[in-house]
């Protein structure tokens, strides 16, 4: 049993890690959002509420200036002020902003949330486990070859999720009268406003998935649905 408790203190510290990360963004959340109050998103919204059979979807938004959109630990929405100051310039359009609501609903049905608890629990006992392999062998050099493995690995998870919430959210987004047509439209958005950033990180370290990938995929399903309706 003892030869167990290294182990087991190792997936302890990380299962403590990301409790701590979850609680530290729930206080950011709550101390940096307010309900979103735009009449045209709100109506959108409403509509993939009624779609789902629920009495509403609430959304938030958090008050930073990037561009994102997020599903937090609890299940609540959030789009950023920085999207909403984007459709004030006429860069983006409700329907794109409702695609990404429709996203990240997919993440919270999905259980996302709770799967990237556990999955960065054995990410970090399997990198602390993995350093203390490799460091007799390559002195030095262990952690930093662990945390390319471990960054890879969740890399690929965090892209396997991209890709269900895609799909999650292109059903709903037919489903509600919506159409995919934005959805593809903020794909190729967001690709031109950080292409060019230089960035220099592989594509298999990358946590999202290429947008031509994404929007393919989209494409991909909207077919197959089409077949299973003729």
């Amino acid at each position: 049993m003892l030869k167990f408790l290294p182990l087991l203190a190792m997936v302890a510290y990380g299962f403590l890690m990301m409790q701590f990360s979850v609680w530290r963004t729930k206080q950011n959340l709550a101390t940096q959002s307010h309900p979103l109050r735009d009449a045209d998103i709100v109506a959108l919204a409403d509509q993939m509420a009624a779609a789902l059979e629920l009495p509403g979807v609430k959304v938030n938004v958090f008050d930073v200036a990037a561009v994102n959109g997020l599903a937090a630990p609890d299940g609540q929405i959030y789009i950023t002020r920085g999207f909403l100051e984007a459709k004030a310039r006429g860069e983006v359009s409700a329907a794109e902003l409702a695609s990404v609501i429709a996203h990240e609903l997919g993440h919270v049905a999905l259980g996302h949330s709770r799967r990237r608890m556990i999955d960065f629990t054995g990410q970090n006992a399997a990198f602390m486990m993995l350093s203390a392999l490799l460091n007799r062998f390559i002195p030095g050099l262990g952690v930093i070859v662990a945390n390319t493995i471990a960054r890879a690995v969740m890399a690929r998870l965090s892209r396997r999720d991209e890709f269900e919430a895609d799909a999650y959210a292109s059903a709903l987004l037919v489903k509600s009268g919506i159409g995919t047509a934005a959805q593809k439209s903020l794909f190729r958005k967001l690709n031109a406003l950080t292409q060019g950033g230089g960035s220099g990180v592989p594509a298999w370290l990358m946590s999202h998935p290429a947008t031509d990938d994404r929007i393919a995929a989209i494409e991909a399903n909207e077919a197959r649905w089409r077949q299973v309706q003729a």
